[in-house]
């Protein structure tokens, strides 16, 4: 376990770190965090994108999932008719979960390579990846990237709000009939907007602030993401 997890996850991410700050304006570490987090969004933006695609088109079918919620009241029945409803018209409703889950352990190793004081160790280090001869931890000269920071950590809550609103406008909402699975939905969706935000606020915060970095960065990257996607949508429905 401990095998995959470095070979797949930490030093790839640990070499293209020591790589990019090597190459970067002062060998600014914060300068490195930015692009190794824009190059991680490009390589899952297939993936985002078909989550994205995937939420709008559930949005779409939603009179549809009613009628099957109001033709069919086997609980098992519905669920089976949702699930050829969503094959029919190619939609995965867990590519989102999968997005989740393909980036925490990107975010726990960029934690293990702070964690760890980014000393440049041979035997992690690739043949290729050369050592830079200096490294400036200060952030544009304000932010120490192994430290915390208040700033970074508030940002990455209030960006993570907005990429929460802004994506949470696919999510089909609630029917008008009060029952336990609407106001379940309903709870989650609040917790969703505002819990979620201020506990990534908080944990940012608790770790470095070049965590937090990647964090801000990663929010904005998918909102913008999110709006060029819907938009593209949008268009082709003209």
């Amino acid at each position: 376990m401990s095998f995959l997890w470095n070979t797949l996850f930490y030093d790839p991410l640990y070499n293209s770190l020591v790589f990019l700050i090597s190459i970067v304006p002062w060998h600014d570490v914060g300068f490195a965090v930015i692009i190794l987090t824009l190059v991680v969004k490009l390589i899952l933006f297939p993936l985002s994108k078909k989550s994205i695609i995937s939420q709008v088109k559930m949005k779409k079918l939603e009179p549809e999932l009613k009628k099957i919620k109001d033709n069919f009241k086997d609980k098992q029945e519905q669920a089976k008719k949702t699930m050829a409803l969503y094959k029919e018209n190619k939609i995965n409703p867990f590519s989102g979960f999968f997005l989740i889950l393909l980036q925490l352990p990107i975010i726990l190793a960029l934690y293990f390579v702070f964690f760890k004081g980014l000393s440049f160790d041979q035997n992690t280090l690739y043949s290729f990846i050369k050592v830079p001869e200096n490294i400036n931890f200060n952030f544009l000269g304000l932010i120490d990237m192994q430290g915390k920071s208040l700033f970074l950590a508030v940002l990455a809550g209030v960006t993570q709000f907005f990429q929460t609103k802004i994506s949470m406008q696919a999510v089909p909402p609630a029917g008008p009939e009060k029952s336990f699975k609407n106001e379940l939905m309903k709870s989650m969706n609040m917790q969703m907007r505002y819990v979620l935000p201020v506990f990534i606020a908080f944990v940012a915060y608790q770790i470095s602030a070049a965590v937090a970095l990647y964090w801000v960065v990663s929010n904005l990257f998918t909102i913008g993401q999110e709006i060029f996607v819907i938009k593209k949508i949008r268009q082709k429905e003209l």
